[in-house]
């Protein structure tokens, strides 16, 4: 399917991860695939597996089905940017399923933590997609950093505290206010390609998807988290503020990030 501004709602609300349907249509030009995180668009026409919705949908609207079962979630808060039809009349999922939580059978980090859900990586993505603001916010403008440069960094202090350097390509970044979002990729393309040095940064937030959990997950509650590509297994904690059902799984964004 070939997108153009024209097929988009014009909202720029943001649920695809891009400040506007503009800038999503200028990312879609090097990644098409992207195409698939904008909630209006019709599924059927990515030519992605698909079930009739219930008859009680709302006239026009549609819905890719869950490939796998979901964690349950809070449906007192579950709806889609812009919409007035309250979620128990939808019909774009069932607000009454229970969808059983994984039964993994260890649900402990490398020092024998418990955690509560696995956060992964968008499929669209090349990593892990972090929210981060450079201790000298200054840097995002002295630097000229731009979308598709490639920066290193350590989270430094209570954001985090990891010991490890982070290495990733830039998403989105903000001139203004200096908040960077990137996608942690690893240190082979720093050696490769070279990078810009932010220093230290705080770690913001995170986005991701939600496909194993043992917990209900909640908007406004903190939770132990498990970054699956974290490099240490650490478990981190964070605090849900965010959350939409997708055909990939559930998307959330865990923000006031700990280690530990």
């Amino acid at each position: 399917m070939s997108v153009t501004l024209e097929d988009l709602p014009g909202l720029d609300c943001g649920l695809c991860g891009s400040g506007s349907c503009a800038e999503l249509i200028e990312r879609m030009s090097e990644n098409p695939d992207l195409a698939r995180r904008c909630i209006y668009l019709d599924p059927a026409a990515f030519a992605m597996e698909s079930t009739p919705l219930a008859s009680s949908a709302s006239p026009g609207a549609s819905a890719a089905p869950l490939a796998a079962p979901l964690p349950p979630v809070a449906t007192d808060t579950l709806s889609c940017a812009g919409c007035t039809v309250a979620p128990t009349t939808c019909g774009l999922f069932d607000v009454n399923e229970t969808a059983s939580v994984s039964s993994q059978d260890n649900w402990a980090d490398t020092l024998g933590r418990e955690y509560d859900f696995v956060l992964e990586h968008f499929p669209e993505d090349p990593g892990p997609r972090e929210i981060i603001l450079p201790h000298n916010p200054l840097l995002t403008r002295e630097l000229e950093i731009q979308v598709g440069d490639v920066l290193v960094g350590r989270p430094l202090g209570m954001s985090c505290g990891c010991p490890i350097t982070h290495c990733g390509v830039t998403m989105q970044v903000d001139h203004r206010t200096g908040v960077i979002v990137w996608c942690v990729t690893g240190p082979l393309r720093p050696r490769e390609e070279g990078y810009k040095d932010l220093g230290y940064y705080v770690a913001e937030g995170y986005e991701g998807l939600i496909k194993r959990t043992r917990r209900e997950i909640k908007i406004g509650l903190r939770y132990f988290f498990q970054p699956e590509r974290c490099m240490l297994q650490w478990r981190h904690s964070g605090l849900v503020n965010y959350m939409s059902r997708t055909a990939s799984g559930l998307q959330v964004r865990v923000e006031g990030l700990w280690i530990g």
